[in-house]
């Protein structure tokens, strides 16, 4: 029994307050001219970053006889037909070395920029279900093409061990070079692959276009011929594009050829940093906008 006038009150019920929930006050601001990149914000979604790179490896050879031997058999097939039409028929100068090795020595670099560069471009078309549904750093999707290509790149890397094995072609003492130039090449196909992935959400004409603008580049760069048969005159334009410094630097690191001008690596590397510094900085300025045009 109770007493009059005194309420019932139940030992099980919260203390006064107890519900409330705890408020945190966003502040919404229009985007600034200098967005920050935050790059940092893709360390706490590496998990992400590993299940996309997963799953496109998983599409890429799943249900194939040969599954991850595609990407050694790819690059050799193009090697066997550059080495037949360019090094017999044509009969290509290759700086003294053998040609197939000239060749997949410049292949393997080029093949890591143009997978690269195909994959970034497409990234936010493939994967717009994703883009409009949850929330994540959009950069996680050209960063895991990224992974992608290397991966790819090291699997070929082992048939380049064994091409110069086969040639007795002794190793020089510049291969610390190697990863520098990989890291080159990765930061031009980013740079150019950002920018066109960004243009590929509001005019499919990209996916169109990319193959051509391959091609040429592939024709623009030193790969089934070598350097010196390019005029001097044209030095400071080939310089424009880092793939050239690129392969050159490749075969003087791996084959001891001659090594590209420090004038043209100083202007290819200057040329990567500002695609890809440019690329990203306009990739973060957009992405608000990716999940309503894609």
């Amino acid at each position: 029994m109770f007493e009059s006038g005194t309420p019932a009150v139940s030992a099980d019920l919260p203390a006064p307050g107890a519900w409330e929930v705890p408020t945190q006050t966003v502040e919404i601001r229009p985007p600034q001219p200098w967005t920050a990149l935050n790059l940092k914000e893709l360390w706490g979604f590496r998990g992400l970053l590993a299940f996309l790179v997963w799953r496109d490896l998983r599409l890429r050879y799943t249900q194939t006889v040969l599954g991850l031997v595609w990407a050694v058999v790819k690059p050799l097939s193009v090697v066997a037909i550059f080495s037949l039409v360019f090094g017999w028929l044509v009969q290509l100068p290759s700086d003294g070395l053998p040609y197939p090795l000239f060749a997949y020595c410049a292949l393997l670099p080029w093949q890591l920029f143009a997978h690269t560069l195909v994959g970034v471009s497409a990234c936010l078309v493939a994967n717009q279900n994703l883009l409009t549904k949850v929330y994540f750093p959009r950069l996680v999707l050209p960063f895991s093409a990224l992974v992608v290509g290397w991966l790819d790149f090291l699997i070929a890397l082992t048939v380049l061990v064994g091409m110069v094995l086969y040639y007795h072609v002794p190793l020089t003492g510049n291969l610390w070079a190697a990863p520098l130039l990989v890291l080159l090449a990765s930061m031009t196909a980013m740079g150019v692959g950002l920018w066109l992935s960004v243009l590929n959400v509001r005019y499919r004409d990209v996916g169109h276009m990319l193959p051509f603008l391959i091609q040429g580049w592939l024709f623009a760069t030193p790969v089934i011929y070598p350097s010196s048969l390019v005029p001097d005159s044209w030095r400071v334009v080939m310089g424009l594009n880092p793939m050239v410094s690129v392969v050159d630097g490749m075969r003087w690191a791996i084959l001891g050829s001659a090594s590209p001008a420090g004038s043209m690596v100083a202007l290819s590397v200057g040329v990567a940093a500002l695609l890809f510094l440019s690329g990203i900085y306009w990739f973060r300025r957009t992405e608000q906008t990716f999940a309503d045009e894609v």
